[in-house]
């Protein structure tokens, strides 16, 4: 049997990050013995593979208003306590070039590699277990008893940091999710986010042709004051929309609800079309809109309006306001998503009201901590995940730390 002062179940951004933290509080005092295990081959899978390969690893911008939970207050002391600047910190000490793409999101210039590498010299002197499964965990005398596939592990502290349950075919599992309800946390039904959305046959019959065709849209769900709205790509495809905005506006989103499309954002189409008409009305419908739209775009919605073959001249103007309001306020009723295989996070979790907000332990089970994706807190597309995974780790590594 092996002792250990922290035993860590995950080797993903927030597991990884924890154990470094340890260690790095460890300097100049007797070391503890710090342990993590995966069952997968290699550590920091979906770091590796977020941000196109570059690793969208933090965003500025990463606020509590930029996240979901029950408790929506729940994440910020510890996004307050270690924050996108104290990670960038970091990472300019590794000598990683980095650089600012869009709204906050700040990437490798290189690759996402990088990032692992920081975090496993960070981790030095910490031992990691790849290829190992968890086979049982329960209490026992001042701390935790875990079988593995390479035997028993005693810790004093427990430290779930297993992910959610998105991207399977990298091995997520709800492991994490069992381990809470063991010790009696109450979980947030756990869904998809992030994910394209899919929708009936009359939306596919003009998705399907458009396959591949993107455009810098509007996507709304909610009304009035309290809708929720991104600003970003749209993507049709096959099975219906993706792309950032509806990415973003999937985690908002609840089956049976519309969401709201604009298509053309910066323009009042009715008002530009009957510009147009006085300018130049003997062009089609289809090509005015082409002005404004992808030309595949602009010729699928002039179809499906009925004037494919029309005259802007020949249209009064309660056809062009029809027209513009199917642009400007495109309204839809998806029927799902494509689910865990393409989702990029994890909505719900460990239910904040069972964790200590200051350092991510359970309220009735010292020394076992939640952190990262498993815990019902979830941020916007963009390195918001990555930034609560450095966050929650840092607060649970503090914590123990000072222990």
């Amino acid at each position: 049997m092996e002792h250990v002062d922290t035993l860590i179940l995950g080797a993903g951004a927030a597991g990884l990050f924890c154990a470094g933290s340890i260690i790095e509080a460890d300097k100049g005092k007797p070391k503890q013995r710090v342990m993590v295990i995966d069952h997968a081959r290699a550590p920091g899978e979906k770091i590796r593979i977020s941000g196109g390969g570059r690793s969208n690893f933090t965003n500025l911008a990463a606020q509590r208003d930029r996240f979901l939970s029950q408790n929506p207050r729940f994440c910020a002391s510890a996004l307050a306590g270690f924050t996108p600047q104290d990670f960038v910190a970091l990472v300019d000490a590794a000598g990683i070039a980095w650089h600012e793409k869009t709204l906050g999101q700040l990437f490798c210039d290189d690759s996402a590699r990088q990032i692992i590498d920081m975090l496993l010299h960070r981790m030095r002197g910490a031992e990691l277990w790849l290829e190992t499964s968890v086979q049982g965990v329960s209490a026992a005398e001042g701390g935790y008893l875990v079988g593995t596939s390479r035997g028993q592990v005693r810790a004093k502290n427990l430290v779930i940091a297993t992910g959610g349950r998105s991207i399977p075919k990298m091995g997520a599992t709800g492991l994490g999710y069992d381990i809470a309800r063991q010790f009696g946390l109450q979980l947030i039904e756990p869904r998809a986010g992030l994910v394209p959305l899919t929708f009936a046959e009359q939306d596919l019959d003009l998705c399907r042709p458009l396959a591949g065709v993107s455009v810098e849209a509007v996507v709304s769900h909610g009304q009035g004051r309290s809708a929720t709205r991104f600003r970003d790509g749209l993507l049709f495809t096959h099975r219906g929309l993706s792309g950032p905005a509806i990415l973003q506006i999937s985690s908002f989103w609840k089956p049976g609800e519309e969401i709201s499309v604009d298509l053309a954002p910066d323009l009042d189409l009715a008002v530009a079309l009957r510009d147009q008409r006085g300018q130049a009305g003997k062009q089609g419908v289809a090509t005015a809109l082409g002005r404004h739209l992808p030309s595949r775009l602009a010729d699928a919605i002039a179809e499906e309006m009925g004037l494919k073959a029309a005259r802007l001249a020949d249209q009064p103007n309660t056809s062009l306001t029809k027209l513009a309001d199917r642009v400007n306020r495109w309204r839809l009723r998806p029927v799902g998503s494509e689910g865990w295989r393409t989702a990029e996070v994890t909505l719900g979790g460990v239910d904040t009201r069972d964790l200590n907000a200051r350092d991510m332990q359970a309220r009735n089970q010292p020394g076992l901590y939640f952190i990262g994706e498993v815990v019902d807190v979830t941020g916007w597309l963009g390195g918001y995940n990555f930034q609560w995974a450095w966050a929650s780790a840092h607060a649970a590594a503090k914590a123990i730390a000072a222990a």
